[in-house]
């Protein structure tokens, strides 16, 4: 089996409502895919997420990275000489972990189409079913407090609320949410670096002050800010999760050994791909710290690559891959199975897909 094409192209999905953060509000996904198809006929998926205020990755820089750095590389190459692929591939160009991810990704579903496996069984095969989270978009709290009791409704049994635009409005959010949810239901707050250190510690203890009972605080405060997270680690009792704090496996090294946080968030468009992935993976169950496994505004196919990592990985603990729920529109057949909160992942080779529709390639 070798590579004999590498396309590029858009895809384009309407989101049921804007998706709001401390960083960005989205209204239509718009996204790179990635086809890569062998000698063979057999054809791998991968998608790379436009998120410039995190990754620093666009549409052009996306593509060009992918046509002009990486594929030139690839053709030709036989598909069983993986270690080889991921090497040539993580080491085309530094940084663009974007375009990078999508490669990957299709590199992975080739793979296991090529001993005809289930990627999440060559990963690890440690369980076929997952259940992620529901994000709440930061909103007035009367609008956030409806929107989580609808996710309630559909079943969630953990919601991921954003905030990090105002700490006093936040405070007022966390606390209406939770008295409108009930205390079954598992609440994480994700502040998407919209903190100080100084205001995060004031803010957390208040919710720990309350008994608004948060199961993790994501990313409180800026990206570069080491030290400022492991000020908030060290100074209040709920659990500190890094973000975008932590791409790649050194800085979960750094992170972890530092003690700046009490877990690492892995995400795809972050590592550039599932090879890195796992790396962090080992490195976090060898010093015995959970993970969980995120994304980024993606479609069923880069959440399908994600949805194999954490079937396969039994130290991703924790899951946050909701994206295509929040999505107007499902125009990719197989890969995972969505059922709200509940994911499945079918008995399929590589990431399973049979066909993708309304992408536009260059």
């Amino acid at each position: 089996m070798k590579i004999k094409d590498v396309q590029v192209g858009e895809i384009q999905i309407p989101l049921k409502k804007p998706f709001k953060t401390a960083l960005r509000e989205v209204r239509i996904l718009e996204n790179v895919v990635v086809k890569i198809t062998t000698d063979t006929g057999h054809v791998g998926y991968g998608e790379a997420a436009i998120t410039p205020v995190i990754t620093g990755d666009i549409m052009g820089s996306i593509k060009w990275a992918i046509l002009e750095y990486i594929s030139p590389r690839l053709i030709d190459r036989s598909v069983d000489d993986f270690e080889g692929l991921m090497d040539t591939l993580h080491n085309s160009l530094v940084n663009n972990t974007s375009p990078k991810a999508a490669v990957d990704m299709a590199l992975y579903d080739l793979y296991g189409q090529l001993y005809n496996i289930p990627l999440y069984k060559l990963l690890g095969g440690y369980r076929d079913q997952i259940t992620t989270d529901i994000t709440i978009s930061v909103n007035e709290p009367e609008e956030m407090v409806e929107d989580s009791i609808k996710a309630v409704e559909k079943g969630y049994k953990t919601l991921k609320i954003k905030v990090g635009k105002d700490w006093k409005k936040d405070l007022e959010r966390i606390k209406s949410i939770r008295g409108a949810v009930g205390y079954d239901i598992r609440i994480r707050v994700d502040a998407n670096q919209g903190w100080t250190s100084k205001e995060a510690v004031m803010v957390i203890r208040k919710m720990e002050d309350l008994g608004l009972e948060l199961e993790l605080v994501e990313q409180p405060v800026k990206a570069h800010d080491i030290d400022g997270l492991k000020f908030v680690t060290q100074n209040v009792i709920t659990p500190i999760l890094a973000d975008e704090s932590c791409f790649s496996p050194l800085d979960a090294i750094y992170i972890i050994q530092n003690r700046a946080a009490d877990m690492v968030n892995i995400k795809l468009m972050k590592t550039g791909g599932i090879y890195n992935a796992l790396k962090i993976c080992h490195i976090a169950e060898t010093f015995g710290v959970e993970c969980m496994l995120g994304c980024m505004l993606e479609s069923k196919i880069g959440l399908t690559a994600a949805s194999h990592l954490a079937g396969g990985k039994k130290v991703i603990s924790k899951l946050d891959l909701d994206s295509p729920n929040l999505l107007a529109e499902d125009p990719i057949s197989g890969g995972a199975e969505y059922n709200e909160y509940k994911i499945s992942l079918p008995d399929k080779p590589g990431l399973g897909f049979n066909n993708i529709e309304n992408v536009i390639y260059d």
